[in-house]
């Protein structure tokens, strides 16, 4: 592969966003003294006071803009959803819950956790990881669904 089809492949947009997210999330630690973990993010704009709430609700705008932000870049990739709506509104429901329990999310503790070497994100990256693993081998490979 040469370096133009490397710079128009996926891999360079996916390392660009990975950059990015951890440059986000670096800058974020170091200039607010804050985890950028979307669950608690989300959590603390519901229960936060008025001083607390701009900037949460500043980030959760963010991140609803860029993908109108990327598409002023390039094309959006297709995205396909074989799920119906009860099945996605329980998983949400599944995700909440588990974020409840594990004390945070994936972008918390796989992003933000295991760059600061935090041993309990280390566990729960990996809990979520096999979780995931046992579920798409289970869905696809024995219920075939």
């Amino acid at each position: 592969m040469n370096l133009s089809d490397f710079l128009h492949s996926p891999y360079f947009a996916g390392l660009i966003g990975g950059l990015l997210i951890g440059l986000a999330a670096a800058m974020f630690v170091l200039l607010n003294g804050r985890i950028a973990g979307i669950s608690g993010i989300l959590s603390g704009l519901i229960q936060a006071d008025g001083g607390d709430k701009l900037w949460r609700i500043l980030f959760v705008l963010g991140m609803a803009a860029s993908p109108f932000i990327y598409q002023l870049a390039s094309d959006l990739p297709a995205a396909t959803i074989d799920a119906g709506t009860v099945q996605l509104i329980i998983a949400g429901l599944m995700v909440g819950l588990g974020t409840s329990y594990a004390s945070g999310c994936t972008s918390g503790h796989g992003v933000c956790g295991i760059s600061r070497g935090s041993v309990r994100s280390i566990a729960a990256t990996l809990s979520f990881m096999l979780a995931g693993f046992i579920t798409v081998y289970l869905t696809r490979h024995l219920l075939g669904l």
